[in-house]
Protein backbone atom coordinates (compact mmCIF):
# COMPACT_ATOMS: atom_id res chain seq x y z
CA UNK A 1 0.00 0.00 0.00
CA UNK A 2 2.87 2.40 0.84
CA UNK A 3 4.58 1.85 -2.53
CA UNK A 4 1.27 2.33 -4.31
CA UNK A 5 0.69 5.63 -2.47
CA UNK A 6 4.22 6.91 -3.18
CA UNK A 7 3.81 6.08 -6.86
CA UNK A 8 0.54 8.02 -7.07
CA UNK A 9 1.98 11.01 -5.20
CA UNK A 10 4.91 11.08 -7.62
CA UNK A 11 2.51 11.18 -10.55
CA UNK A 12 0.65 14.05 -8.87
CA UNK A 13 3.85 16.09 -8.58
CA UNK A 14 4.73 15.51 -12.23
CA UNK A 15 1.25 16.56 -13.37
CA UNK A 16 1.40 19.78 -11.34
CA UNK A 17 4.88 20.56 -12.67
CA UNK A 18 3.73 20.18 -16.28
CA UNK A 19 0.63 22.23 -15.59
CA UNK A 20 2.69 25.04 -14.05
CA UNK A 21 4.74 25.20 -17.27
CA UNK A 22 1.65 25.32 -19.47
CA UNK A 23 0.07 27.99 -17.28
CA UNK A 24 3.22 30.12 -17.22
CA UNK A 25 3.75 30.15 -20.98
CA UNK A 26 0.03 30.63 -21.67
CA UNK A 27 -0.18 33.70 -19.42
CA UNK A 28 2.90 35.20 -21.12
CA UNK A 29 1.24 34.78 -24.52
CA UNK A 30 -1.97 36.68 -23.65
CA UNK A 31 -2.18 40.07 -25.45
CA UNK A 32 -1.44 43.01 -23.17
CA UNK A 33 0.78 41.07 -20.82
CA UNK A 34 1.37 41.13 -17.09
CA UNK A 35 3.03 44.55 -17.00
CA UNK A 36 0.08 46.28 -18.69
CA UNK A 37 -2.34 44.59 -16.30
CA UNK A 38 -0.44 45.80 -13.25
CA UNK A 39 0.09 49.29 -14.61
CA UNK A 40 -3.52 49.93 -15.64
CA UNK A 41 -5.32 51.32 -18.67
CA UNK A 42 -3.74 54.81 -18.64
CA UNK A 43 -0.19 53.64 -18.20
CA UNK A 44 2.62 55.08 -20.32
CA UNK A 45 5.08 52.94 -22.30
CA UNK A 46 7.88 54.16 -20.05
CA UNK A 47 6.07 52.97 -16.94
CA UNK A 48 5.37 49.59 -18.57
CA UNK A 49 9.06 49.26 -19.41
CA UNK A 50 9.97 50.00 -15.77
CA UNK A 51 7.56 47.33 -14.51
CA UNK A 52 8.92 44.80 -16.99
CA UNK A 53 12.43 45.48 -15.71
CA UNK A 54 11.42 45.18 -12.04
CA UNK A 55 9.54 41.92 -12.66
CA UNK A 56 12.27 40.47 -14.84
CA UNK A 57 9.96 40.15 -17.85
CA UNK A 58 12.81 40.98 -20.21
CA UNK A 59 14.74 37.87 -19.15
CA UNK A 60 14.60 34.70 -21.28
CA UNK A 61 11.36 32.79 -20.75
CA UNK A 62 13.08 29.77 -19.24
CA UNK A 63 14.78 32.02 -16.66
CA UNK A 64 11.44 33.68 -15.91
CA UNK A 65 9.80 30.29 -15.48
CA UNK A 66 12.24 29.05 -12.86
CA UNK A 67 11.95 32.35 -11.00
CA UNK A 68 8.17 31.95 -11.19
CA UNK A 69 8.44 28.37 -9.91
CA UNK A 70 10.57 29.52 -7.01
CA UNK A 71 8.00 32.16 -6.07
CA UNK A 72 5.20 29.60 -6.31
CA UNK A 73 7.02 27.19 -4.01
CA UNK A 74 7.49 30.10 -1.61
CA UNK A 75 3.76 30.89 -1.76
CA UNK A 76 4.30 34.21 -3.53
CA UNK A 77 1.89 34.59 -6.46
CA UNK A 78 1.90 38.37 -6.54
CA UNK A 79 -0.75 40.89 -5.54
CA UNK A 80 -4.30 41.15 -6.84
CA UNK A 81 -4.96 44.26 -8.93
CA UNK A 82 -8.69 43.90 -9.58
CA UNK A 83 -10.42 41.06 -7.65
CA UNK A 84 -9.42 42.34 -4.18
CA UNK A 85 -6.98 45.19 -4.95
CA UNK A 86 -3.81 45.18 -2.86
CA UNK A 87 -4.42 41.71 -1.41
CA UNK A 88 -1.86 38.93 -2.01
CA UNK A 89 -3.24 36.57 -4.66
CA UNK A 90 -2.75 33.55 -2.39
CA UNK A 91 -4.90 35.23 0.28
CA UNK A 92 -7.62 35.79 -2.32
CA UNK A 93 -7.51 32.09 -3.12
CA UNK A 94 -7.64 31.08 0.55
CA UNK A 95 -10.58 33.43 1.18
CA UNK A 96 -12.60 32.09 -1.75
CA UNK A 97 -11.59 28.42 -1.52
CA UNK A 98 -13.90 27.43 1.39
CA UNK A 99 -16.93 28.83 -0.46
CA UNK A 100 -16.31 26.67 -3.53
CA UNK A 101 -15.50 23.58 -1.47
CA UNK A 102 -18.70 24.06 0.53
CA UNK A 103 -20.66 24.38 -2.70
CA UNK A 104 -18.94 21.31 -4.21
CA UNK A 105 -19.67 19.26 -1.07
CA UNK A 106 -23.32 20.30 -1.21
CA UNK A 107 -23.57 19.43 -4.91
CA UNK A 108 -21.91 16.03 -4.49
CA UNK A 109 -24.00 15.14 -1.44
CA UNK A 110 -27.08 15.92 -3.51
CA UNK A 111 -25.75 13.80 -6.38
CA UNK A 112 -24.55 10.84 -4.28
CA UNK A 113 -27.47 10.62 -1.85
CA UNK A 114 -29.93 10.49 -4.75
CA UNK A 115 -27.82 9.00 -7.55
CA UNK A 116 -26.57 5.77 -5.96
CA UNK A 117 -29.85 4.58 -4.36
CA UNK A 118 -31.92 5.54 -7.42
CA UNK A 119 -29.42 3.87 -9.76
CA UNK A 120 -29.49 0.73 -7.63
CA UNK A 121 -33.29 0.64 -7.59
CA UNK A 122 -33.46 1.21 -11.35
CA UNK A 123 -31.10 -1.72 -11.91
CA UNK A 124 -33.20 -3.95 -9.67
CA UNK A 125 -36.25 -3.01 -11.76
CA UNK A 126 -34.59 -3.10 -15.14
CA UNK A 127 -37.04 -2.43 -17.95
CA UNK A 128 -39.78 -1.21 -15.61
CA UNK A 129 -41.48 2.15 -15.40
CA UNK A 130 -39.11 3.44 -12.71
CA UNK A 131 -36.06 2.39 -14.74
CA UNK A 132 -37.28 4.01 -17.96
CA UNK A 133 -38.37 7.17 -16.17
CA UNK A 134 -34.95 7.40 -14.51
CA UNK A 135 -33.12 7.04 -17.83
CA UNK A 136 -35.25 9.79 -19.43
CA UNK A 137 -34.78 12.08 -16.42
CA UNK A 138 -30.99 11.63 -16.45
CA UNK A 139 -30.81 12.37 -20.17
CA UNK A 140 -32.64 15.63 -19.53
CA UNK A 141 -30.36 16.37 -16.58
CA UNK A 142 -27.23 15.90 -18.67
CA UNK A 143 -28.61 17.84 -21.64
CA UNK A 144 -29.74 20.97 -19.74
CA UNK A 145 -26.89 23.51 -19.47
CA UNK A 146 -25.82 24.40 -15.94
CA UNK A 147 -26.36 28.13 -16.38
CA UNK A 148 -29.90 27.63 -17.76
CA UNK A 149 -30.87 25.36 -14.87
CA UNK A 150 -29.36 27.83 -12.42
CA UNK A 151 -31.38 30.72 -13.84
CA UNK A 152 -34.52 28.55 -13.90
CA UNK A 153 -34.16 27.49 -10.27
CA UNK A 154 -33.39 31.04 -9.23
CA UNK A 155 -36.42 32.41 -11.07
CA UNK A 156 -38.87 29.85 -9.69
CA UNK A 157 -37.77 29.35 -6.08
CA UNK A 158 -36.15 32.70 -5.30
CA UNK A 159 -37.93 35.28 -7.45
CA UNK A 160 -41.43 33.87 -7.96
CA UNK A 161 -42.00 31.82 -4.81
CA UNK A 162 -39.52 33.60 -2.54
CA UNK A 163 -38.71 30.41 -0.68
CA UNK A 164 -34.92 30.69 -0.94
CA UNK A 165 -32.42 33.56 -1.21
CA UNK A 166 -31.41 34.47 -4.78
CA UNK A 167 -27.70 35.19 -4.23
CA UNK A 168 -24.76 35.27 -1.84
CA UNK A 169 -23.58 32.87 0.85
CA UNK A 170 -25.24 34.33 3.92
CA UNK A 171 -27.26 37.33 5.06
CA UNK A 172 -24.62 39.93 6.14
CA UNK A 173 -27.01 41.32 8.75
CA UNK A 174 -26.57 38.17 10.82
CA UNK A 175 -22.96 39.10 11.67
CA UNK A 176 -22.11 35.46 12.13
CA UNK A 177 -18.86 34.32 13.75
CA UNK A 178 -16.19 33.20 11.27
CA UNK A 179 -13.82 30.37 12.22
CA UNK A 180 -13.09 28.09 9.27
CA UNK A 181 -14.57 30.00 6.34
CA UNK A 182 -17.16 27.25 5.86
CA UNK A 183 -20.31 29.12 6.86
CA UNK A 184 -22.48 26.10 7.65
CA UNK A 185 -19.75 24.49 9.74
CA UNK A 186 -19.01 27.78 11.51
CA UNK A 187 -22.66 28.13 12.48
CA UNK A 188 -22.73 24.60 13.86
CA UNK A 189 -19.45 25.00 15.76
CA UNK A 190 -20.55 28.28 17.39
CA UNK A 191 -24.15 27.04 17.89
CA UNK A 192 -25.41 29.99 15.90
CA UNK A 193 -28.23 27.91 14.47
CA UNK A 194 -29.79 30.81 12.57
CA UNK A 195 -26.49 31.47 10.80
CA UNK A 196 -26.05 27.79 9.89
CA UNK A 197 -29.63 27.55 8.60
CA UNK A 198 -29.27 30.76 6.59
CA UNK A 199 -26.02 29.48 5.01
CA UNK A 200 -27.78 26.22 4.12
CA UNK A 201 -30.62 28.10 2.46
CA UNK A 202 -28.14 30.11 0.39
CA UNK A 203 -26.37 26.88 -0.54
CA UNK A 204 -29.46 24.94 -1.57
CA UNK A 205 -30.18 26.27 -5.08
CA UNK A 206 -26.54 26.50 -6.25
CA UNK A 207 -25.92 22.94 -5.01
CA UNK A 208 -28.88 21.57 -6.98
CA UNK A 209 -27.87 23.46 -10.12
CA UNK A 210 -24.26 22.30 -9.88
CA UNK A 211 -25.08 18.75 -8.76
CA UNK A 212 -27.67 17.85 -11.40
CA UNK A 213 -25.21 16.63 -14.04
CA UNK A 214 -23.17 14.57 -11.51
CA UNK A 215 -26.45 13.13 -10.22
CA UNK A 216 -27.41 12.00 -13.72
CA UNK A 217 -23.98 10.50 -14.40
CA UNK A 218 -23.77 8.71 -11.03
CA UNK A 219 -27.28 7.31 -11.53
CA UNK A 220 -26.40 5.84 -14.92
CA UNK A 221 -23.02 4.44 -13.83
CA UNK A 222 -24.54 2.87 -10.70
CA UNK A 223 -27.37 1.34 -12.71
CA UNK A 224 -24.99 -0.15 -15.31
CA UNK A 225 -22.55 -1.44 -12.67
CA UNK A 226 -25.29 -3.13 -10.62
CA UNK A 227 -26.81 -4.75 -13.73
CA UNK A 228 -23.38 -6.13 -14.68
CA UNK A 229 -22.60 -7.42 -11.18
CA UNK A 230 -26.00 -9.08 -10.76
CA UNK A 231 -25.13 -11.51 -13.54
CA UNK A 232 -21.75 -12.57 -12.11
CA UNK A 233 -21.12 -16.18 -11.06
CA UNK A 234 -20.30 -15.30 -7.45
CA UNK A 235 -23.72 -13.65 -7.04
CA UNK A 236 -25.50 -16.73 -8.37
CA UNK A 237 -23.33 -18.91 -6.13
CA UNK A 238 -24.28 -16.84 -3.07
CA UNK A 239 -27.94 -17.16 -4.00
CA UNK A 240 -27.57 -20.93 -4.44
CA UNK A 241 -26.00 -21.20 -0.98
CA UNK A 242 -29.10 -19.62 0.48
CA UNK A 243 -27.51 -16.42 1.79
CA UNK A 244 -29.97 -13.77 2.93
CA UNK A 245 -30.96 -11.32 0.19
CA UNK A 246 -29.79 -8.21 2.12
CA UNK A 247 -26.36 -9.81 2.59
CA UNK A 248 -26.08 -10.65 -1.11
CA UNK A 249 -27.12 -7.14 -2.12
CA UNK A 250 -24.78 -5.42 0.33
CA UNK A 251 -21.65 -7.61 0.19
CA UNK A 252 -21.73 -9.12 -3.26
CA UNK A 253 -23.62 -6.70 -5.49
CA UNK A 254 -23.32 -3.18 -4.13
CA UNK A 255 -19.73 -3.41 -2.92
CA UNK A 256 -18.46 -4.84 -6.20
CA UNK A 257 -20.45 -2.26 -8.16
CA UNK A 258 -18.87 0.59 -6.19
CA UNK A 259 -15.54 0.69 -8.05
CA UNK A 260 -16.78 2.42 -11.24
CA UNK A 261 -19.07 4.57 -9.08
CA UNK A 262 -16.11 5.76 -6.99
CA UNK A 263 -14.27 6.63 -10.20
CA UNK A 264 -17.25 8.61 -11.41
CA UNK A 265 -17.66 10.45 -8.10
CA UNK A 266 -14.01 11.47 -8.14
CA UNK A 267 -14.06 12.71 -11.71
CA UNK A 268 -17.37 14.53 -11.26
CA UNK A 269 -16.09 16.22 -8.10
CA UNK A 270 -13.15 17.57 -10.06
CA UNK A 271 -15.45 18.69 -12.88
CA UNK A 272 -17.52 20.68 -10.40
CA UNK A 273 -14.73 23.24 -10.31
CA UNK A 274 -15.44 24.04 -13.96
CA UNK A 275 -19.20 24.16 -13.47
CA UNK A 276 -18.74 26.40 -10.43
CA UNK A 277 -17.73 29.30 -12.69
CA UNK A 278 -21.22 29.49 -14.22
CA UNK A 279 -23.12 28.59 -11.06
CA UNK A 280 -21.30 31.09 -8.87
CA UNK A 281 -21.78 33.81 -11.47
CA UNK A 282 -25.56 33.26 -11.66
CA UNK A 283 -26.03 33.19 -7.89
CA UNK A 284 -23.39 35.88 -7.12
CA UNK A 285 -21.71 33.25 -4.97
CA UNK A 286 -18.25 34.50 -3.87
CA UNK A 287 -16.14 31.43 -4.58
CA UNK A 288 -13.23 30.45 -6.80
CA UNK A 289 -15.41 30.28 -9.91
CA UNK A 290 -16.47 33.90 -9.55
CA UNK A 291 -12.87 34.94 -8.80
CA UNK A 292 -11.63 33.05 -11.87
CA UNK A 293 -14.20 34.70 -14.14
CA UNK A 294 -13.44 38.16 -12.78
CA UNK A 295 -9.65 37.75 -12.89
CA UNK A 296 -9.79 36.54 -16.50
CA UNK A 297 -12.16 39.32 -17.55
CA UNK A 298 -10.10 42.05 -15.87
CA UNK A 299 -6.67 40.49 -16.55
CA UNK A 300 -5.77 40.04 -12.90
CA UNK A 301 -2.99 37.57 -13.70
CA UNK A 302 -1.73 36.89 -10.14
CA UNK A 303 -5.20 35.76 -9.06
CA UNK A 304 -5.75 33.93 -12.34
CA UNK A 305 -2.63 31.81 -11.97
CA UNK A 306 -3.15 30.96 -8.29
CA UNK A 307 -6.79 29.98 -8.86
CA UNK A 308 -5.92 27.79 -11.85
CA UNK A 309 -3.02 26.10 -10.07
CA UNK A 310 -5.04 25.71 -6.88
CA UNK A 311 -8.03 24.25 -8.72
CA UNK A 312 -5.76 21.88 -10.65
CA UNK A 313 -4.03 20.77 -7.45
CA UNK A 314 -7.44 20.11 -5.88
CA UNK A 315 -8.54 18.10 -8.91
CA UNK A 316 -5.36 15.99 -8.91
CA UNK A 317 -5.61 15.48 -5.15
CA UNK A 318 -9.19 14.26 -5.53
CA UNK A 319 -8.03 11.76 -8.13
CA UNK A 320 -5.28 10.61 -5.77
CA UNK A 321 -7.89 9.99 -3.08
CA UNK A 322 -9.99 8.07 -5.62
CA UNK A 323 -6.98 5.92 -6.58
CA UNK A 324 -6.29 5.14 -2.93
CA UNK A 325 -9.93 4.32 -2.34
CA UNK A 326 -9.66 1.73 -5.13
CA UNK A 327 -7.07 -0.08 -3.05
CA UNK A 328 -9.41 -0.09 -0.05
CA UNK A 329 -12.41 -1.36 -2.03
CA UNK A 330 -10.46 -3.88 -4.12
CA UNK A 331 -7.09 -5.02 -2.64
CA UNK A 332 -6.13 -6.57 -6.01
CA UNK A 333 -5.51 -3.08 -7.38
CA UNK A 334 -2.83 -2.12 -4.85
CA UNK A 335 -1.20 -5.53 -5.39
CA UNK A 336 -1.10 -4.98 -9.14
CA UNK A 337 0.09 -1.38 -8.72
CA UNK A 338 2.92 -2.42 -6.41
CA UNK A 339 4.03 -5.15 -8.78
CA UNK A 340 4.54 -2.77 -11.70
Amino acid sequence: MLRYTIRRVGQLIVVLFILSMLLFFWLRSIPGGLASSICGERCTPQKIAEIRTVLGLDDPLIVQYFKFLGRVLDGNFGVSAKVIPGTPALDVFLQRFPATIELAIGAMLFAIVLGIPLGYLAARRKGGIFDNAGIVATLVGIAVPVFFLAYLLKFIFAVKLGWLPPSGRQDPQLRATRITGFFVLDGLMTREWDAAWDALKHLFLPSIALGTIPLAVIFRITRSAVIDVQGEDYVRTAEAKGLATPVIRRRHILRNALLPVVTTVGLQTGNLLAGAVLTETVFAYPGLGAALAQSFREKDYPVLQVVILGAAATYVLINLIVDLSYAVIDPRIRTTGAAR
